[in-house]
């Protein structure tokens, strides 16, 4: 068990990490506008689309095949559990991304912009197998399966999941672009940083995630 003293100082390290990432945020917004207000481009277009294709093109085969399996997986378990009670065809209401401006920046923006249209691929494939593994096992037909869908899916759900993404990718992404620019050590550093990002990404995404839903519950009830 870690002490007082160590406690105190790991919400410190915490707290001054959560402060710097949202530094990181603020000054990249700011060096990108006042780029904008001068009337020049505050970076190239080509490296823009360069991060589109790496961070949302490249990505699609890998969110959709393990979406997919994931939907697989989902169904299967969920749908012999609902099987016992009669309630199979609920399976589809279950299945319902200076050094600031010229590196971040595009960056940033095109995991913001992008991380939505993975979510929707990624909803589409998981989706889709659920689909095969209800025909398959539990005899249901693709066209009732969609009317199952549309009857449990509301304009509200898609709205909130939209917004997610898109603050989902601007946590990603400025964590990331964080990461690597405050790299120290040499390679060794390069490989710690990089496993850093990917565990801070995931916990914040969560923790981000848990505070909207209770918000969100909170102002708009089901």
């Amino acid at each position: 068990m870690p002490g007082p003293l160590e406690v105190v100082e790991i919400e410190r390290s915490f707290l001054r990490e959560v402060g710097s990432i949202f530094w990181f945020i603020a000054n990249t917004f700011q060096e990108t506008m006042e780029r904008v207000q001068q009337g020049r481009a505050p970076f190239r277009a080509a490296s823009f689309f360069r991060e589109s294709v790496r961070a949302g093109v490249d990505s699609v085969p890998l969110v959709g095949l393990v979406c997919f399996f994931l939907g697989l997986t989902m169904a299967l378990l969920t749908g012999y559990q609902l099987q016992r009670f009669g309630t199979e065809r609920l399976i589809p209401e279950a299945m319902g991304i200076g050094p600031l401006r010229f590196l971040a920046a595009p960056r940033m923006l095109a995991l913001f912009l992008l991380t939505p249209c993975l979510s929707t691929v990624s909803n589409l494939a998981a989706v889709f197998a659920s689909s095969l593994v209800c025909k398959a096992y539990f005899s249901i037909a693709f066209p009732y399966f969609l009317d199952l869908v549309k009857d449990s899916l509301l304009i509200r759900d898609i709205i909130t999941g939209i917004l997610k993404s898109f603050m989902f990718g601007l946590l990603i992404a400025s964590i990331a672009c964080y990461r690597g620019l405050t790299v120290k050590g040499g390679a060794a550093g390069v490989g710690t940083n990089t496993t850093s990002s990917v565990v801070t990404a995931i916990t914040t995404v969560i923790g981000f995630d848990t505070v909207y839903n209770v918000i969100y519950t909170n102002f708009y009830p089901t």
